[in-house]
Formats: structure tokens, sequence, C-alpha cells
């Protein structure tokens, strides 16, 4: 994985149009989508070989103000922005050791999954395994108890699991929020084990995640609403939370408004849990 800041800028580069950056674009086709080296080159004021060395891994030394003018010229948002800048840091270094996961949740944090019942929610780690989880959230994600738990992976449900499609309201839309935060996972730990386990895995198994892959799309996971088509409960629609914690792990909580369609619904949740044996 260390040529992740040539991909990055490659990718990018081919989604800015000239006349988006100002640039003339002349008669006749362009062969290349998006801008040509030169172009970006001139734009972030380095010049073009030394930006052909950094796309091709050849340059591992970009400064802050060179990361800060492709990022203008690229016309990154702040999180684009940032995670551009730690491609940088780690094909400054090489490729970092491989980091250690810490799969232990605090007896706390189970106990808090346990209160906010009937609201689903669950503790992931970095790359989105499933270390602990109340019975509503293993009942919302419909199926994800047929495998063990050690498979149970929130992005290889999405998938890899028939479920999923079904019962997300836009899959489209999830998958690529799901590749977008594993890409932001892998910029800063692009040789840990457990993150290249996954992203190989689901390079071979799924064409739909090698697709989304290729966009080089970067988001972490954040607080919204989602709507879920759960087929017994009826269709949800949750205030999604995501609460940082230490080890790098992060809870989710999934809750509805009392006295609502939706709340009796996520009630629904606790009474198949029971019934399903979860």
């Amino acid at each position: 994985m260390s040529s992740q800041l040539g991909e990055f800028l490659r990718a990018r580069r081919a989604r800015v149009r000239p006349e988006d950056a100002g640039l003339a674009t002349g008669p006749g086709l362009r062969r290349t989508p998006g801008l040509r080296r030169e172009e970006l080159a001139t734009l972030a004021g380095v010049s073009v070989d030394y930006y052909t060395r950094l796309e091709q891994g050849r340059e591992r030394h970009p400064g802050g103000a060179v990361v800060t003018a492709l990022a203008s010229a690229l016309r990154l948002n702040e999180e684009e922005h940032a995670h551009l800048y730690t491609l940088a840091r780690v094909a400054e270094r090489g490729t970092s050791a491989p980091a250690v996961r810490k799969a232990e949740v605090r007896t706390s944090i189970r106990r808090l999954l346990h209160t906010v019942r009937p609201c689903p929610a669950y503790v992931l780690s970095r790359t989105s395994d499933v270390l602990a989880a109340n019975p509503e959230v293993l009942e919302l994600f419909t199926g994800i108890t047929d495998w063990p738990a050690e498979q149970r992976n929130t992005v290889r449900y999405t998938f890899c699991h028939p479920a999923a499609r079904e019962l997300y309201d836009d899959w489209e839309a999830r998958a690529a929020d799901a590749v977008a935060n594993l890409q932001t996972v892998a910029a800063a730990h692009p040789s840990a084990p457990d993150v290249v386990t996954l992203i190989t895995e689901l390079q071979r198994t799924s064409p739909d995640f090698a697709r989304l892959w290729q966009r080089h799309d970067v988001q972490r996971r954040r607080s919204e609403r989602k709507p879920f088509h759960h087929p017994q409960a009826g269709l949800i629609t949750f205030d999604f939370d995501v609460l940082y914690i230490e080890d790098e792990q992060r809870i989710g909580i999934y809750q509805t408004t009392p006295g609502t369609a939706d709340h009796d619904a996520m009630a629904e949740l606790t009474r198949l849990a029971g019934e399903h044996g979860i």
C-alpha cells in the first residue's frame, strides 16, 4: 500500500475539470480525464518532474506547503485535505509498523449498551468489527447472527450479506460511506494486518467494493439520519450518533423519538430479538 499517495493524487486529478480550475481547454479531444499532470503542477506551483515523482512514489518528502497547494489545486475539502496530509506523512516515514488491534471493550461500555435499550447500539473497531452489541442492533442488521461473532463486521455485512441490499434504504450511499471511512483508516495504518486483511478480502470478493475503493473518497463516520427497511419491523428511520472512544473504537447508537411510528417499530426489535433467541 506504499503507493496510496500517488493513487489518491491520480484519482483526484481525474475529477477536476480544466474549466473548474480556470484553465482553457482549447480545441480537440482531451485523452486525459480531468487535469493533466503539468496543469496540476502549474496550479500547485511545483515542477512537473516533482509532481510526477509524487504520483509515482519516488518522492516521499512533500512539505506542508506543497500538500496545502496540492489540496487547493485539487479542490479538496477540509477532510480530504487532512487525508492527503496523512498520506504524505505515511509516505515520508515509509510503511508504518503493524499496529496491534485491541478488541477488549470495557465493562462500563458493555453496560452502556444495555442501558440504552431498546435503542440499538454497538461498539466497533477501527475496521468496523462488531466488538460488542445489544440484542436490538443484532436484530436490526438482519442475518448478521448467521455469521460467527468473529466474522461480524459492518463493512463485510454491507458488501457480502444478501440482506444488506434490502435493509438499507439507499444501499449505494451506505456502501460508499463504509468505503470512505475505511479509506481514512487505511491512510493512517497502511500495513496493519487488520486493515490489509479486510481490504484484500473485500477487493477479492466484492466487485462493488473494488469499484468504490478506486474512487478514493474519504469520510469519517459521523452522526446522521438513517432509514432501514427491516423485513418484520418495517421502515424505521433512526437518529444515528457516533461516539469515538479509546483504542480506536467507536460506539454507534440508533435512536428514535418517543411517540412516533419509528419508536414503535424500534420497540418491535426487542420483541423480535427475544423471539429469535438473540
